[in-house]
């Protein structure tokens, strides 16, 4: 099963999971916009990532695409919030033009999965490193803990999912 998990957002990741296995883990790939050197989410950049990766998959092996299904949080403002469905859209849009399967999974599900309830984020980078040690050198940063996001939306899918189709 390949799986893609991604932690939709201009800072967020994409990760590559095969039957199990950690692939490879990007930052989610931007831009700048407009005069303000403002970020948004490259369509284009994230079409070709993904295409990449999956053109040597077997027409009988199916692609699943998760994504962190997630909403307004009170204090966000209104522009960030407005940014952050914008990526969330694009990222929709590019798994319906490459007819991939797409599931959501909320936060409190994959986070309660892998005991990180209540959790500061920086532990998320832990438990990866802990279930993937070799791809320690991959999280090296604090800011990675978007990477360590992605690859446990990935896992949680790859580890819970059933096929039922």
């Amino acid at each position: 099963m390949f799986v893609i998990g991604i932690d939709p957002g201009i800072t967020g990741a994409i990760c590559f999971l095969n039957n199990g296995q950690v692939i490879d883990v990007i930052d989610m790939p931007n831009m700048t916009d407009g005069k303000k050197n403002k970020k948004q989410v490259n369509a284009s950049q994230i079409f070709n990532e993904i295409n990449e990766r999956i053109k040597n998959i077997k027409n009988s092996e199916k692609v699943y695409v998760v994504i962190e299904q997630v909403s307004a949080m009170p204090g966000q403002g209104v522009t960030s919030m407005f940014n952050f469905g914008q990526s969330f859209g694009v990222l929709k849009g590019i798994c319906a033009s490459m007819k991939l399967s797409m599931y959501l999974v909320r936060p409190v599900k994959w986070k309660k999965y892998f005991n990180l309830i209540k959790t500061e984020k920086e532990a998320s980078r832990t438990k990866v490193i802990e279930i993937f040690p070799e791809i320690s050198s991959k999280l090296s940063k604090k800011k990675d803990v978007n990477k360590a996001d992605a690859i446990l939306i990935a896992s949680f899918f790859n580890n819970t999912y059933t096929k039922a189709d």
